[in-house]
């Protein structure tokens, strides 16, 4: 693609500004070739044509996409240009707050004028062992990158630190340092990296000095050689120094200072040792006094005086030396007060008994008249003669400031040769890295003699760097055999010839000063002859003849030729030499020695390299007539000289280079001034490597990583299974100009901008994609807030219509109800009428019919048939008449209300026509018509309803009439009865006038007491109203009470609760603080220790040197291992034993009293803590007292059932493996015995073969009543059991037996349920003699037999078929996880799919092997089992025929014969004690702790069996009282158990197996030493157990401080085993693949995300957890012990994943706080499985997951900032502020944070009181604690295996 296709509208583009340097500008209009002018729009707003150059046409650079920038490589931008690197290092350093950034090789680091806290130690333990891509830039990666490459290639390194003055080279260079010191530690006890790094303050306050850009300004250069040996670790070091600024010690400029040393001096005068050297202040002296700023903001010159002299002192300066040395600098002070008077022009004289230069004749131990003469006078030597000369003040003044300097100098080298000779190190060299803090280019207003060197040693530096960068690109581009052509750079080797050639400047120089009468101005002439207009690199100025210009590679540069000879030269006057030599201070004639004397012991080094020379360079070598003319040598000479060395020095050695740059002249921090850094940028060759790289092809990307990257370019069909191919294809197609790429072996090489051209695409294709999504996804929004407000619309039109309808209808209701009552009312009205009415009807017709009846009855009594007849006539008539009269009287009604309705009906037509008259004045009556129009419908309804009742009523009247017909025709029948019961009527209503009689007189006593019930009842219910109120009240009251209990309790309880949790968390924190510094200065004691114990060994086998006939193991091997191995072999002799183990009697007692001291003074702050620790324990048991009663009960009385249900079935079990051990017996007993003894008719076997019958017949016996007792507990309680019933029920029984047929069974049931169906009085009466009934009650009896064992047979199908269920639940299970790994593995690469096939089978076989093993020791301990039951009833056998034998008379003894049988003796009860002889005891450690395997005690025998067996063997000893052998053997088996862990630490099973058997141990200890506290959980025959004779808490102690070193020990080795695993599992590796996306990287590139064959996942972490938990289990640790380990394990994952997350500018994007929140869900997940979420290893994760939050919660408004502060408490302000400045946006849809955000967070932490540190402490380890667990097991119980080689041990 062509270049000016890239201008195209909204393109971003630099153009160049006078201010700026570079400004940013966007194209408002697409460039097309031919356009003169550029239409662009500025980012203050303003809008700009820019004109195009006609002659060069060049158009600006385009500004690299924001995704790209802040990258940490500057080789990854896509456009490489200055205005890139510039703004890049801008955003980076202002908004990022990040002073150091990669270009290429080169780290950019820019001084940020503030402390920062990214130096500490734990930043290097983060750095170490990292590759350099895969952690943000630093000092510490390019350090560590040497190291590595040191170590690898075998190759020395050099790292060179350049820069400005103020740039922060020294800092560089010392931190550079202080990283070797740290992580490579010294190879002796002389701790050489604390020497290498008191170097600095030394070197720093001789050579260092304020100027007006530095506080702290080296004045020298300096190389540093770090030596290492074969381990690479620091054996020592040698410096060389370059150029000391002499000047600087007769003059400052102003606001400058001279060296630190004299301000420190100055400062220190108090000191009485400083007394005799009567100094004070510094402004009362010339040489400090001149740059008018004698102090420095923030440092304190006194303090810095004790660090230098605890520097020279950590060197081996001796304090007479350093006297002498600060003598020495007080006497250049004095010399600088020394005044001149004129005694005319040409000479001058010292006022006599001046007393600045007695002072310094004192201080130098010279004579003062010889010394005062001296700088007066100068010797000239000509061939004849010699004479003095007088000098004038001017000269006296030059040469006193020349002895001043020169003396100086002599004891700056005699410092640089004595910290060498610290630093040497006798052992031979391996290897060096060499720190080169040399100047950076130089120009100032005035450049002389010192700038024209610095700038020729830094064209000569660069130069080396242009090769070196031109070197690896070439080789890049050949190992990925990419065609490449010639790559022009600049060469400054013309400028080099310039200066260094024949007849060059130096040159020149030198021969000018040889000259006689040779001067600046002459020396100036000869350069403008020789080089002017010959050499275009050297110019002459216009208005000047004594300057000069070169044009250097950074910059033009106009020295001065003044002073040139003079410091070229660097004269002093001998005779002043001489005086000084002359001294009898005896330090002073040191420093000008001879130079063979001189010299250092470190100038010829031990790998035989030449050494570079130092300051000034003096041979190493030669004639001793040439020493005056060496000497003569000039200074520009001798560094031409060294910086020839120097460059040989660094082409041997694989340099590393560090370019610091000075962002501003003023110090600000973290201000950018872009023309500074763009003036260092090009004279440091960071833009030269920038120009090299795009010359090239500067972007480069893997296969995988473009692929990833760019596959939304891609279509379905071009993506191919070769990953090469795909981009290939893809490639060809995006972009068409072959020349912009190169496809290489592993690597796609593109040219500039083509990567900007790609994310262009990739950009679009996005914003395609998401226009897409949020086209798709407004209108799904869209419709469904349509939707939504249909819905609504809906919803309210439904609540308004159903709400009218509502009311529409209560309208309705209302009118059909007033039409109801007042139908009801006027129905009432009428019907009470009606009722008066028939009432008075009723009364009248009965008083009527009395009568008639009266009469009818006196007519019946007169005839009776008359009578009847009467009487029946008569009531017809009645009826009929009352029929009549009911009809008349409706008739009546009718026609009455007939005449009311037509005149009503006149009415209302009257009223209708007024109403059509009257319509338009009344229009309100429409309603009221309305109205009536529906009453007269009702009516007209109500007159239809009473018609169908009419109809009714007729219908039952017709109905009646027939009935009463029927019933007269019955009553016509029954007449003749009548008569025969006419008598009886009589009598009858006799009776009945009595009943009436009773009657009244029963209801005038019910209405009395009526009467009397109501009234009570009243009374009651009034009295039961006033209860009721009153208990209202007074419940309302207590209800009040009760509340204001409630509340009062609760506050009490919270108030209670919070000063208890308070209180607790308070002295939890106080004991876990005194544990952990307790543990600390443990760990620091078992350091101590074991190097003492090195030192012990080494110094027995320095002093035991072994004979020649003895056996030795090979130096190479470690102390440890030469240990054992020797201990091994020396077993074999008799001699050699004795004497190795007196050392190791020798040793114990002090190991053991050192141990008893830190234990008094341990047990003296647990006293103190106990008393706290009382009180809190008394105030939580009376809160959990009653909860404890109450929880206590139920679970014991579960425990006491479980234990019940599992002791009948162990017994059940036996029961049954006893029947079978005795019938095997049986036959053993008569086949394998001897036959004399076994015979068939010996006595023995007669004996034994009766008791084994008895015996059986017994158990067969018992079952049957098992039998019987169960089948009587099924039937009923209240059945009857007649005499035959058990014959005919075991008959039954037998039958049943016989049946083997489920179904025969059933069919038998189903039958005797239906027999049973008849009644119990109808079998009674089945026969006479009730044989049926008794057939009938055992065939129920059988029934209910039946019944229970077709209950038991269901229950036993149902527990097969709840066994096959769960089996076919696992084996789904087992089929799922199948499916899931095959799923897995499918879409693996084929070489990942065979390895993670594998991976799964080993798991697989390895569950299964733990199974295997699992059921292979259940079957051991049943064996066991079985062998002991079998022991116990041998000796009843035993017993048993002993008896018998007795039994037998004495007849039968002499008839039969008997032969001999060993009667076996009854043996003693073991009482769980181990015995032992004092000899055996170390063959006994040597066989339990010293050889034992831990992995075959895990699997085969009981957890904690040595433990268990060296208590019983502690047991013993206290039983005999022998305090020598209980101390002994305690004593042995803890410094066993040190060598063993010493020996084998770094396996984790030992470590775990051992601290396991040790904490078993210690709880052994406890829970048998006879304390109340510990004997709680014990049984009565554990109790038995108890030591009885001695107290061993100490012991206790001692073996509690073991277990807490062997846990650290193993914290340390779990340590080990996860680091490499936690970076690259926890955030390097995608596990939700597709989410994050690869961005371009530059040179260094970073660990792939993509999972090779060789990188650690999260499954790699998840599966080495479960190794360690499972290892742990097996060794039977305590569960709160494993909980404290899982929690050090889940705290070492956090803090090193956060840390690195933290150093990784890459890792800190939303997609990887996704990445990292899902791999902690994962973690949780563990946790959970394990059942282990209550140990607190959840907490510890918490900062990483807030750091996850961080990451991918919003960061824009106030609210935000609110949420993130309350939401990261578990975070450091530091590190939330290093989160957001580190967040990087992997797409560009994702925004950077901020600075005003930042800041706004700033602001509402700074309240917060939280650690500055940054990263957390991944070497913290958390206190330990050991709860005591007391065992169940009885030791009597436990077997001593074999395998362990005991059968020295005797069982007691």
């Amino acid at each position: 693609m062509a270049a000016s296709e890239l201008y195209t509208k909204f393109a971003r583009v630099w153009i160049p500004d006078p201010e700026e340097v570079w400004k940013s500008a966007e194209l408002l209009k697409d460039y097309k070739p031919g356009d003169k002018v550029l239409l662009l729009h500025l980012e203050e707003g303003k809008d700009l044509e820019y004109r195009l150059d006609p002659k060069t046409k060049e158009l600006p650079h385009l500004r690299n996409p924001d995704i790209l920038v802040g990258e940490n490589d500057l080789t990854a931008l896509s456009y490489l240009h200055e205005p890139a690197v510039l703004h890049n290092l801008r955003v980076r350093f202002i908004d990022s707050k990040l002073i150091y950034t990669y270009c290429g090789i080169v780290l950019v680091a820019i001084n940020p004028y503030e402390q920062l806290p990214i130096y500490g130690e734990d930043i290097i333990n983060a750095y170490s062992g990292q590759n350099m891509g895969d952690m943000d830039p630093h000092i510490f990666a390019v350090a560590e990158e040497a190291y590595k490459q040191m170590a690898r290639d075998e190759r020395n390194q050099s790292i060179i630190v350049s820069g400005e003055s103020g740039a922060g080279k020294t800092v560089s260079a010392k931190y550079a340092m202080r990283y070797f010191a740290t992580v490579s530690g010294s190879a002796s006890e002389a701790n050489v990296e604390e020497k290498v790094l008191a170097s600095n303050p030394i070197m720093e306050s001789i050579g260092n000095a304020k100027t007006t850009r530095n506080d702290n300004s080296s004045r020298f250069g300096k190389y540093i050689e770090i030596g290492f040996d074969k381990r690479y670790r620091i054996i020592g070091a040698n410096m060389r120094t370059y150029l000391l600024e002499k000047s600087r010690v007769v003059f400052q400029a102003e606001e400058e200072r001279n060296y630190h040393i004299f301000y420190q001096l100055c400062a220190s005068a108090k000191l009485p040792e400083f007394k005799m050297l009567r100094l004070g202040d510094a402004n009362n002296f010339h040489y400090t006094m001149q740059g008018g700023s004698p102090e420095i903001e923030g440092v304190d010159d006194a303090k810095e005086m004790a660090n230098t002299r605890q520097a020279c002192t950590l060197l081996g300066i001796s304090e007479s030396y350093q006297m002498g040395i600060f003598r020495i600098l007080a006497g250049i002070l004095h010399l600088g007060n020394v005044g001149f008077t004129s005694r005319d022009s040409d000479s001058c004289t010292i006022p006599p008994k001046h007393e600045p230069l007695s002072i310094f004749c004192d201080l130098m131990g010279v004579d003062y008249e010889e010394m005062c003469h001296w700088l007066c006078h100068r010797k000239l030597a000509t061939a004849t003669e010699t004479y003095i000369k007088p000098i004038s003040k001017l000269q006296a003044t030059n040469a006193r400031d020349a002895l001043a300097k020169h003396i100086y100098a002599k004891l700056f080298s005699w410092i640089v040769d004595h910290v060498n000779q610290a630093l040497h190190s006798a052992v031979k060299q391996h290897s060096f890295i060499g720190v080169l803090d040399i100047y950076g280019f130089e120009t100032f207003e005035i450049n002389s003699f010192e700038q024209f060197c610095i700038n020729y040693a830094n064209e000569k530096l660069q130069q080396q760097f242009n090769m070196h960068v031109f070197k690896l690109e070439q080789e890049e581009y050949m190992k990925e055999q990419i065609p490449w052509t010639l790559i022009d750079f600049y060469d400054n080797q013309p400028c080099i010839n310039l200066i260094e050639s024949k007849l060059g400047i130096l040159d020149l120089l030198d021969e000018e000063c040889k000259m006689p009468k040779g001067t600046d101005d002459t020396w100036a002439q000869k350069l403008y002859n020789t080089h002017l207009n010959k050499c275009a690199l050297f110019e002459k100025p216009r208005l000047s003849n004594k300057a000069f210009i070169i044009q250097h590679f950074a910059d033009k540069v106009e020295y001065q030729c003044e002073g040139f000879l003079e410091k070229n030269k660097d004269t002093v006057f001998e005779e002043q030499i001489k005086v000084l030599k002359s001294s009898k201070f005896k330090m002073l004639p040191e420093l000008f020695q001879d130079d063979e004397k001189a010299i250092s012991p470190t100038s010829a080094t031990s790998s035989g390299r030449t050494p570079l020379t130092r300051t000034p360079v003096k041979p190493t070598k030669g004639r001793p007539g040439q020493m005056a003319k060496e000497h003569k040598k000039t200074v520009g000479h001798q560094f031409r000289n060294s910086l020839h060395l120097l460059m040989e020095t660094l082409n041997a050695t694989t340099p590393h280079y560090v370019r610091c740059i000075k962002p501003n002249d003023f110090k600000f921090p973290f201000t950018f001034d872009e023309k500074r850094a763009v003036q260092q940028l090009r004279a440091c060759g960071v833009l030269e490597t920038i120009r090299i790289s795009a010359a090239g092809f500067p972007s480069r990307w893997t296969y995988q990583e473009f692929f990833s990257r760019y596959r939304v370019l891609m279509k379905q069909k071009d993506v191919l299974s070769d990953r090469k191919q795909t981009c290939k294809n893809v490639l060809e197609k995006l972009i068409l100009d072959k020349d912009k790429y190169q496809f290489g072996k592993t690597k796609i090489f593109f040219r500039a901008g083509q990567v900007a051209y790609l994310e262009k695409l990739r950009a679009d294709k996005l914003r395609a994609a998401c226009i897409r999504i949020q086209k798709t996804i407004r209108g799904w929004l869209l419709r469904k807030k349509y939707l939504r407000m249909r819905k609504a619309a809906i919803t309210v039109q439904r609540y308004v219509r159903g709400y009218q309808a509502r009311c529409y209808a209560k309208f309705l209701r209302r009118t059909k109800a007033a039409t109801i009552i007042q139908k009801y009312w006027r129905m009432y009205i009428v019907r009470k009428r009606y009722k008066i009415k028939r009432t008075a009807t009723i009364v009248l017709q009965s008083y009527l019919r009395g009568y008639l009846a009266r009469n009818r009855y006196r007519k019946i009594l007169r005839e009776h048939k008359a009578v009847i007849i009467q009487k029946w006539v008569r009531g017809w008539l009645a009826r009929t008449y009352y029929k009549r009269s009911m009809h008349a009287i409706i008739y009546l009604q009718c026609c009455f209300r007939r005449m009311m309705a037509k005149r009503e009906l006149k009415k209302l037509k009257i009223e209708a026509r007024s109403v059509e008259r009257y319509k338009k004045l009344h229009i309100g009556m429409e309603n009221k018509i309305m109205q009536l129009q529906r009453k007269v419908d009702e009516q007209n309804k109500d007159y239809k309803c009473l018609m169908e009742k009419l109809t009714n009523l007729e219908g039952i009247y017709n109905s009646e009439t027939e009935k009463l017909r029927n019933d007269l025709e019955r009553l016509q029948l029954s007449e003749e009865e009548a008569k025969i019961a006419t008598g009886r009527v009589l009598s009858l209503q006799e009776e009945i006038a009595k009943l009436r009689k009773d009657l009244e007189q029963t209801q005038s006593e019910k209405k009395s007491i009526e009467e009397r019930a109501d009234r009570y009842k009243q009374e009651t219910e009034q009295l039961v109203s006033n209860l009721k109120e009153e208990n209202t009240l007074l419940k309302q009251e207590k209800e009040a009470l009760n509340h204001l209990i409630v509340e009062q309790a609760k506050e009490m309880t919270e108030t209670m609760e919070k000063k208890l949790v308070e209180e607790t968390k308070q002295l939890e924190l106080d004991l876990n603080d005194e544990r952990l510094r307790y543990q600390n200065l443990l760990n620091e004691f078992s350091r101590l220790e074991e190097r003492y114990d090195d030192l012990k060994e080494e110094m027995t086998l320095m002093v035991n040197v072994p004979k020649p006939g003895h056996k030795r193991t090979d130096s190479t091997h470690s102390s440890n291992e030469s240990e054992y191995t020797f201990s091994s072999e020396i077993m074999e002799t008799e001699d050699i034993p004795s004497r190795t183990e007196e050392p190791s009697e020798k040793k114990v007692p002090l190991d053991m009293s050192l141990f008893l001291k830190l234990q008094k003074r341990v047990t003296e702050l647990e006293q103190e803590k106990q008393v706290m620790q009382d009180e809190l324990d008394r105030k939580e048991e009376q809160v959990l007292r009653s909860k404890a009663k109450e929880e206590e009960r139920p679970q014991i009385r579960g425990a006491e059932l479980e234990y019940e249900s599992l002791k009948r079935q162990e017994l059940e079990s036996e029961n049954k493996k006893l029947k079978n051990e005795l019938n095997e017996l049986r036959k053993a007993l008569s086949e394998k015995s001897a036959p004399e003894v076994t015979a068939p008719g010996a006595p023995a076997y007669r004996v034994l073969m009766e008791q084994l019958t008895s015996v059986s017949e017994e158990l067969d016996v018992r079952k049957e009543e098992v039998l019987i007792l169960r089948s009587q507990l099924v039937s009923q309680k209240e059945a009857i059991q007649p005499k035959n019933t058990m014959t005919d029920s075991t008959i039954l029984l037998e039958d049943v037996q016989k049946m083997k047929d489920k179904g025969e069974i059933a069919q038998a049931y189903i039958g005797l349920k239906e027999t049973n169906r008849s009644s119990a009085m109808d079998c009674h009466e089945l026969n006479e003699d009730g044989e049926l009934w008794l057939v009938y009650e055992g065939l129920k009896q059988a029934n209910r037999l039946l019944e229970s064992q077709l209950q038991s047979q269901k229950r036993s199908h149902e527990n097969e078929a709840e066994a096959l269920r769960g089996e076919i639940q696992s084996l789904k299970e087992e089929n799922n996880r199948q499916q899931q790994l095959l799923a897995q593995n499918l879409q693996l690469p084929p070489e990942a799919r065979i390895e993670a096939s594998l991976q799964h089978e080993i798991t697989r076989l390895t569950n299964e092997n733990l199974d295997l093993m699992e059921q292979l020791e259940k079957q051991d301990k049943t064996v066991r089992k079985l062998k002991k039951q079998l022991k116990v009833f041998a000796k009843k056998i035993g017993e048993l025929e002993v008896g018998q034998m007795e039994n037998i008379s004495p007849g039968q003894i002499i008839d039969e014969p008997i032969r001999p049988v060993n009667i076996p003796r009854k043996e003693k009860d073991f009482q769980g004690m181990l015995e032992y002889k004092k000899e055996d005891e170390q063959k006994l450690v040597k066989n339990l702790i010293l050889e034992l395997k831990p992995r075959g005690v895990a699997v085969n025998l009981i957890p904690g069996l040595p433990a268990y067996i060296l208590f019983m063997c502690v047991r013993h000893a206290d039983y005999l009282n022998d305090d020598q052998k209980v101390r002994s053997l305690l004593t042995s088996t803890i410094n066993s158990i040190k060598k063993v862990l010493k020996k084998r630490g770094d396996d984790f099973e030992t470590v775990s197996f051992w601290l396991s058997n040790t904490c078993r141990f210690l709880h052994c200890l406890k829970q048998y030493s006879g304390e109340e506290g510990f004997m709680k959980h014990n049984t009565s025959r554990q109790n038995e157990h108890c030591l009885t004779n001695f107290d061993l808490a100490e012991y206790r102690q001692v073996l509690s401080d073991l277990a807490i070193q062997i846990y650290q020990q193993l914290v340390r080795v779990l340590e080990n085993i996860l680091q490499p695993m936690i970076v690259s599992g926890m955030l390097e590796h995608e596990t939700i693949q597709g989410v994050s996306g690869v961005k371009p990287t530059g040179l260094r590139k970073r660990t792939s995300s993509i999972a090779d064959e060789g990188t650690y996942t999260l499954d790699s972490i998840l599966r080495q957890l479960n190794s360690f938990h499972s290892v742990m289990c097996q060794h039977g640790m305590d569960p709160e012990l494993i909980k404290q380990v899982v929690k050090q394990m889940f705290y070492i994952v956090g803090a090193i994943t956060l840390n690195n997350l933290l150093l990784r500018k890459d890792m800190c994007s939303w997609s990887k706080g996704m990445q990292i929140r899902y791999n902690v869900s994962q973690l949780e997940e563990w946790l959970r499985d394990k059942n282990l979420m209550n140990s607190g290893a959840k907490e510890t994760l918490e900062p990483l997951i807030q750091a996850a939050q961080l990451l991918q919660v919003k960061k824009k408004t106030d609210d935000d900032a609110e949420a993130i502060c309350s939401m990261c408490n578990a975070l450091t302000t530091a590190q939330i502020v290093k989160v957001l400045n580190l967040y990087t946006p992997v797409n560009e849809f994702e925004e950077r944070v901020s600075v005003s955000f930042i800041r706004t967070i700033q602001m509402r932490l700074r309240d917060r009181k939280d650690s500055p540190q940054l990263l957390m402490d991944a070497k913290h380890i958390f206190p330990v604690t050991f709860p005591f667990n007391p065992s169940s097991l009885a030791l009597e119980t436990i077997q001593i295996p074999a395998s362990l080689g005991l059968g020295f041990i005797s069982r007691v």
